[in-house]
């Protein structure tokens, strides 16, 4: 069946992240949005409510709902949907495996997830059979379409020229307090802490634990905040995309203090088994964040710092800074599958076969982008 409109199916497009997705794309007066979800009324009140709010913005796309779950889609369902592409918002992805990219390339659309769970993004590189069915079916499978390592890969494959030898790359993200992650998210950050690692470090791999190494970084016009060591796909990745790095460090953090402290906190009792499944933790702690939202900002950061030598020989350090303020730091991930399921629709790009979100999307177009919004980017 001849496609005569892109069809873009949003699974868990009225979450935290895939309503901004959502919101993003359904600008685009050439496409059709499916708001889908495990809640066919949750799906229904997202649309709608995008709906009111285009008629006095910017909102030109058709918009609709259904009921897809991630974990176990039902082939018959996306068939029926006729997406060109099957954009999976629906984390945590922790705990999920590969059926909906499975189920995409089945009813032949393409598949673009926001995952940053490290084994999800390595996991879909891994699996030769899936690669080879896409590649076969003329479809692009992407993984990691978010911040890490979407955004970050930008970022190094953009700086890397200037380098000789590149041999470090320290980055990390600090989100504004006003941002609500919602129970899925936040059972995610939960479920990694005090959990062991590998982080590569003056060219040995060595064993770290999630929001452990607690330290300080201090961001252009936000001023100094807490961060701790996260498991990243980046850390795999790069270290394969650039083997010349001998050091790859990846730390988050939160806004307020006292939360990110209570983190670190509760990540020991994890780490020494006392805690088993912090995750659990998600609802009450949001529930707390929630009712002191009063603190804190709207501003969130990240930071890219690589360091090596040029073509000259000297030592040479880049320092690079994302600071979104009014709120709009939760679009940043979100925009590396806005742009990618763009290029898709348009035909703009011919990468196929299953891979993660590395060298798909460029710097520029991730600044183009987010040019409407309160976020400014910088390099020393």
């Amino acid at each position: 069946m001849t496609q005569t409109r892109p069809r873009i199916l949003i699974v868990g497009g009225y979450g935290a992240f895939g309503t901004l997705v959502a919101e993003r794309l359904a600008r685009e007066a050439e496409f059709d949005i499916i708001i889908a979800g495990r809640s066919l009324a949750h799906a229904q009140a997202a649309a709608v409510k995008l709906q009111q709010t285009g008629r006095t913005t910017i909102t030109a796309a058709t918009i609709t709902a259904a009921v897809v779950n991630a974990t176990s889609p039902n082939s018959a369902t996306l068939r029926s949907l006729a997406p060109t592409i099957v954009i999976n918002a629906s984390g945590p992805f922790q705990t999920q495996d590969y059926a909906l990219a499975r189920a995409a390339i089945e009813i032949g659309a393409h598949y673009i997830d926001l995952a940053d769970a490290s084994d999800f993004v390595s996991g879909i590189v891994k699996d030769s059979d899936l690669d080879v069915t896409a590649k076969n079916r003329g479809l692009l499978v992407v993984s990691g379409a978010s911040t890490v390592p979407g955004i970050s890969g930008a970022i190094l494959d953009h700086y890397a020229p200037e380098f000789a030898r590149l041999t470090a790359m320290h980055h990390g993200i600090s989100p504004g307090n006003s941002f609500d992650p919602g129970p899925a998210t936040t059972a995610s950050i939960l479920g990694a802490i005090g959990k062991p690692f590998q982080m590569k470090r003056d060219g040995r791999w060595r064993t770290v634990h999630g929001w452990q190494g607690l330290s300080r970084y201090r961001f252009p016009a936000i001023g100094g905040r807490w961060m701790g060591y996260c498991n990243v796909p980046d850390l795999v990745l790069f270290a394969a995309r650039y083997p010349s790095l001998r050091t790859i460090e990846f730390k988050a953090g939160v806004d307020v203090s006292l939360f990110h402290l209570g983190i670190w906190a509760l990540s020991w009792p994890s780490r020494w088994g006392l805690l088993p499944a912090p995750g659990q933790l998600a609802k009450p702690l949001l529930a707390v964040k929630r009712m002191l939202g009063f603190l804190g900002t709207d501003v969130g950061g990240m930071f890219v710092t690589l360091d090596g030598v040029d073509h000259t020989g000297a030592a040479k350090t880049i320092s690079w800074h994302m600071i979104a303020a009014r709120g709009d730091g939760p679009y940043i991930p979100t925009t590396p599958a806005v742009i990618l399921a763009k290029k898709l629709a348009r035909n703009q790009t011919a990468e196929r076969g299953a891979r993660a979100c590395a060298g798909l999307v460029t710097l520029e177009e991730i600044q183009r982008e987010l040019s409407d919004l309160a976020i400014e980017m910088s390099v020393t």
